[in-house]
């Protein structure tokens, strides 16, 4: 039996990826279909299943390709997807690698709208606080479309039927193709630079999504929103809106229902003002009526009857209320007086010369209090001065000299002992009288017995 020859798994893998890397129609390659099973991965890698009726491929978006991607793919979406043809070796699938992703026809647009319809949203150009109100009476309306399309004829046709006193101005403008949006700003634009207009009427007929563009264009949108004269959105389509009718100060389905919001009808106005005219009429005879039963009440009542017995009356009452014044105003001069005699006694209390005379007999007052007072305390002060004075001479020595005693001193110290003095020593004896001067001559102790 011969030997069989194999390879392994990870070497036939590595075969057909070969294959396939280095085939030209599989490196870069352009392939259309439906997005589905969409999965964006944290690290931002986008991996998705490309389908149409019969077939499916796995495919993988790395984060450096989708960095400048301008939408975020999701299921079902319609796409053209740029890439090259690869084996995913670990599991041995063949995948699609995209390097670029675009949606597919009406869907790319459709994108486009909605993801500027929502910009623009969040920045607030849709906002009802901005919108401008469209004047009620025009004196000029100025249309900015096509000069050659229905649209203008039927505009200028129904303005000119509603109310003929204003003026209509065409501003010729391109509302289709490539340039269209650029010559709708610029008309925009040139018609508030010039002030052309009252309000500003902006459209064009129906036509398909591709035709209608230029007013899904983020340009015209700005230049709606920037207008100083009131725009009236007026493209041809009944059901869907374009980002011209959500930013315009007031969206109408066609351009014959944008003329008849930018005028008034000039039938409406006459048949209201008849209207007026008779309730007015209407009013004023009633009014007058009124004023011709008030003025026959008038005439029959009793002051145009008799006026000089209601004069007479008048009369005595004003003396009533003459009589009732002059008490009232006599009451009020006493009552006035009173506070008047009442203010001036209190100022002349606190005049400086009557503060000056009760501060004198004030001080008069407590100076004759106050003697009273200094004669109490002396005589006190001095009787009890003699009691202690009595006291003072009953111990005093001089009493004890007067009855023939003396005081003996050397050299001011008083001599109370023999022991303080030696023989020859000079003392001074104090009499009460006077004082001697001595010399001691012997001295001798004795005891007091």
């Amino acid at each position: 039996m011969s030997e069989i020859s194999f390879v392994t798994v990870t070497a036939l893998t590595k075969y057909i990826k070969r294959k396939f890397d280095v085939d030209p129609h599989l490196e870069d390659i352009w392939i259309k279909g439906e997005l589905s099973n969409v999965k964006i991965h944290s690290r931002g890698h986008i991996y998705f299943t490309l389908k149409d009726d019969n077939a499916r491929i796995q495919s993988v978006m790395f984060a450096r390709q989708n960095r400048n991607l301008a939408f975020t793919p999701e299921n079902g979406m319609k796409v053209l997807v740029r890439g090259g043809i690869s084996v995913y070796e670990p599991s041995g699938n063949y995948q699609l690698y995209a390097k670029e992703i675009q949606p597919d026809g009406i869907g790319a647009l459709h994108l486009a709208y909605e993801e500027l319809k929502k910009k623009l949203s969040q920045e607030g150009l849709f906002d009802e606080k901005y919108k401008i109100p469209i004047p009620a009476f025009p004196s000029v309306v100025g249309v900015v479309t096509s000069p050659t399309g229905a649209a203008v004829r039927d505009v200028i046709t129904t303005i000119k039927r509603r109310y003929p006193l204003v003026k209509v101005i065409v501003l010729p403008t391109l509302v289709q193709g490539i340039n269209a949006g650029e010559s709708i700003v610029s008309s925009i634009k040139e018609a508030n630079r010039r002030e052309l207009c009252d309000v500003l009427i902006v459209g064009r007929g129906g036509g398909s999504i591709e035709e209608l563009w230029a007013f899904n264009e983020e340009a015209v949108a700005r230049a709606i929103f920037s207008s100083d004269i009131p725009v009236i959105s007026a493209v041809g389509h009944e059901t869907d809106f374009t980002i011209s009718d959500f930013v315009a100060d007031l969206r109408a389905a066609t351009p014959t229902g944008a003329a008849e919001l930018a005028v008034p009808n000039m039938l409406d106005l006459l048949e209201r003002l008849k209207t007026l005219e008779a309730r007015m009429t209407k009013s004023m005879q009633q009014d007058l009526k009124k004023r011709q039963e008030r003025l026959k009440n008038l005439q029959s009542s009793y002051a145009f009857r008799y006026p000089k017995r209601l004069y007479a009356q008048k009369e005595q009452e004003f003396d009533l209320i003459f009589d009732r014044f002059q008490k009232q105003l006599a009451m009020t001069v006493d009552r006035k007086k009173q506070k008047l005699n009442e203010q001036t006694y209190k100022l002349e209390m606190l005049h400086p010369e009557e503060q000056l005379k009760q501060a004198r007999k004030r001080h008069e007052e407590q100076t004759v209090r106050l003697k009273r007072n200094m004669n109490v305390q002396l005589k006190q002060i001095h009787s009890q001065f003699q009691t202690v004075l009595g006291k003072l001479n009953a111990l005093s020595p001089l009493q004890v000299m007067e009855r023939g005693y003396s005081l003996t001193y050397k050299e001011n110290e008083l001599i109370k002992s023999i022991e303080q003095v030696h023989a020859k020593d000079e003392i001074r004896v104090t009499l009460n009288d006077g004082t001697l001067t001595c010399e001691v001559l012997q001295k001798r102790g004795e005891t007091n017995g």
